[in-house]
This record gives C-alpha cells, structure tokens and sequence, in this order.
C-alpha cells in the first residue's frame, strides 16, 4: 500500500491509499486518510521541501497508526538539511540531527533516502537504507555518450564519484577542489588536478545544486584545462536561482525529481521511479 501525499511525485508502484489533505488558518497541516487494509505494509512518499511538508508527513504516520497500521516505511528522497550535518561557526544548530531525531521518534521499519548528501544521515536516521546515484548517471550517460570523462567537484565527493566510476566499469574521473568561507559562503580557488582535458566531454556529479555557484566556477577551471563539452548531473536539482546560469555554461543539465518538478530547456529531469522499491 501506497500514501504518496505529493499527488505529483509518485516513486514506488502499489496500490495507493486516498486520503484528503489540508492547512488549518493558523498554519498547522491536516490530514484525513480513508479505510484500508492496515495489515498490509504502507509506504508514505512526500518530497520534503520545508518545514510544513515535513509537518504532513509525521502527521500521516501518526494518523496510519491510529488506524492500526504495524509496518510502515517511508520514502524520502532528499532529506532536509542534510547539508547542516556540521557545526562550523559557534551559535549554528546541527539542523539535520534535529530532523533525524523526529523522524527516529516515528519508529518507522524502513527509511529510503536517495543519494544522502553525507555519511551523516544514515547514521543518524534509524533504519536507514540509501539508494545511490548509480542507475541515475548509468542513464544520464546513455543520453550523453560521448562524455569520457567523471568530474568531482570537491573532496567531499570523492568517495562516491569514485563508486560511480566503479559500477560503470571504471570510467576515468577528474578530482577538483574549491574554498569555501565558512562565514559568507563565497567560493574562490577552483583547481583541477588534470594537466590537459584534450578536448574530453567532461560530466560535473554532485548531488545537490541550489544556487549553481560551484558548477560555474567549476566549469570556468575545467575550460581552461581544455575540457571539451560540459555536462553536469546533479540528483537533486533545487535551482534556487535558477537555470539560466547554467543553461549558458552546460550543453544539458540533468536531474531527477527529487525535490520538484522541473520544464526548463537545457535541462533534462529523470524520473526516480525505477530506482525505489514496490510496495
């Protein structure tokens, strides 16, 4: 059994339970699930963008128990906060801990993130199963196949670019770095380790681009190592600023559906859906 409570993200297959949801005048979310077989295991979906989504979601699970359901997982394919998993400056919360320790009061059997940004998240969340970006590039390249060449952005996706690397067969990948200000934010020092691209169509992966400002100066740096076409592939494509940016930098930008829906030229969303579990 499925409750998708994004009526446009629907990433697992199974029969679907109805439900009604609404927001009280003061703010707070509502929900109201129909009957249905509470012995069989119910799969909640909902694409977790603030705080108020996040609302309906454990209100649901406390609705599904009341009615009596005993197995209950959850899918959640961009975990909020999962960028706050360090206290950097005095006086920051360590948000993605507050959010994990919510979630973990719910008792919930199973969690499904997609792509964490971390190591930090499924050490936090209880019963925690990350699905990787693997298949996802696997089909971004079979869009772009003259790309020869992996792009890590930074040291922080080292480890898992290079997993990519190894399920498509050890394909060669690129190390790059950058400096980050803690307090403002600004980036600055954007180095490729590669003496010469030759021309190589080159594929940037992260899992996250919100405002674009890495992939930019990124692509600046890998231009002048003389990379040929520039991709990139992010699996959750927040585009706080828009596409324009990158549209003007990148051949296609890829993404999935994970946070939003998104119709945008120069940008190609895949849908999630075949990397989450029936139900």
């Amino acid at each position: 059994m499925i409750l998708n409570l994004d009526p446009n993200f629907k990433p697992a297959s199974g029969t679907e339970i109805a439900f009604k949801a609404f927001t009280f005048s003061g703010g707070e979310p509502h929900i109201k699930i129909e009957a249905f077989d509470t012995t069989q295991k119910v799969t909640v979906t909902h694409r977790l963008n603030s705080f108020n989504d996040f609302g309906l979601f454990i209100t649901a699970i406390d609705a599904l128990r009341n009615m009596g359901a005993k197995t209950i997982e959850a899918v959640i394919p961009y975990f909020p906060a999962a960028r706050q998993d360090r206290l950097m400056i005095p006086g920051e919360p360590l948000t993605v801990k507050v959010y994990a320790r919510i979630l973990n009061s719910l008792n919930l059997d199973k969690v499904y993130v997609f792509d964490a940004h971390s190591e930090v998240t499924p050490a936090l969340v209880e019963n925690c199963e990350v699905i990787p970006n693997h298949e996802f590039i696997a089909d971004v390249l079979k869009q772009v196949p003259s790309v020869s060449k992996l792009v890590s952005p930074d040291g922080g996706a080292l480890k898992k670019i290079y997993k990519v690397s190894t399920f498509l067969g050890g394909m060669d990948v690129v190390e790059c770095s950058k400096n980050r200000d803690v307090k403002t934010g600004r980036l600055s020092g954007f180095k490729v380790f590669a003496d010469d691209l030759s021309g190589a169509d080159c594929l940037i992966v992260d899992d996250i681009c919100d405002g674009g400002a890495t992939f930019i100066g990124l692509a600046e740096a890998l231009k002048a190592k003389g990379a040929g076409k520039l991709y990139l592939a992010v699996s959750h494509g927040i585009f706080s600023k828009g596409v324009e940016n990158l549209t003007q930098i990148f051949d296609t930008t890829f993404t999935t559906n994970s946070f939003r829906d998104i119709s945008e030229n120069g940008v190609v969303q895949l849908p999630i859906k075949k990397l989450i579990i029936n139900s």
